[in-house]
């Protein structure tokens, strides 16, 4: 039995069959070689989805960790916002859930590439009317790898005159994206949660330890690929490389 969230393993394991988890050799935007390559986009089908949108919803609404000094900001929230595409699907199946299966009855609302000229108009849509309060909004982002996209629509909530209370994303790489002055790692998610104000502001679904985990568990069983194997050792020496501390 795995140690992992059952959610989790779930996860993986149909990610990997539908080919949007692959392991190999694979270069990133970034330049970095990395051992495996995870693209959302291949979620496709409703098995998979009502899975997502499940993994989705219980991150959300998990217990805050102890070591985070501060108010639990997934504990209440108006909004699921989802960036365009990807996003968008991911944020209505999660409202979904959430309503049917957790109790939360929150609002889904997206962007658009390109604003409407007719009809509602703009570039937002789902965005409440009527009511002059500010949104408690939460954006749903897919894998983070600058941060740009999340920031981007942090800054589109605010137009919109939202706050956005935290971010939840698919996968966190675990990694960092750059050394800042004083030689310290830095990760997207930490640049992100500073331009939120706070540790515990962005949650992941799945973590690289997870994949890890999941691989190690499924050697100790007898259930790894050849590929996979070799996959293995080669993530611990991403790692090992490129990895920075995650809560």
């Amino acid at each position: 039995m795995s140690s992992l969230d059952s959610y989790k393993t779930q996860l993986l394991e149909q990610a990997a069959q539908v080919g949007a988890l692959k392991f190999g050799n694979f270069t990133l935007k970034s330049g970095r070689k990395s051992p495996y390559f995870f693209n959302a986009g291949l979620m496709s089908d409703g098995t998979i989805l009502h899975t997502v949108a499940q993994a989705y919803a219980a991150t959300l609404c998990a217990a805050a960790s102890p070591d985070v000094p501060t108010v639990d900001p997934f504990a209440d929230f108006d909004i699921l916002f989802g960036p365009a595409y990807k996003g968008i699907s991911l944020a209505a199946c999660t409202a979904l859930v959430l309503s049917s299966m957790h109790g939360r009855d929150v609002k889904f609302a997206y962007d658009r590439k390109e604003a409407k000229d007719h009809g509602e108009g703009g570039n937002v849509v789902g965005w409440p009317s009527g009511r002059n309060e500010k949104w408690r909004v939460v954006i749903v982002d897919d894998v983070m790898t600058t941060g740009l996209a999340a920031s981007a629509a942090i800054k589109l909530v605010a137009r919109q005159g939202g706050e956005v209370v935290g971010v939840v994303q698919l996968l966190d790489r675990e990694e960092f994206s750059e050394i800042d002055e004083q030689g310290c790692k830095v990760s997207s998610v930490m640049k992100l949660e500073s331009l939120l104000g706070g540790k515990g502001k962005v949650r992941s679904v799945l973590k690289m330890r997870d994949l890890v985990q999941w691989l190690e568990e499924k050697e100790e069983h007898g259930e790894t690929t050849e590929e996979e194997k070799r996959s293995l050792q080669a993530m611990r020496d991403y790692r090992d490389t490129y990895g920075i501390s995650s809560s």
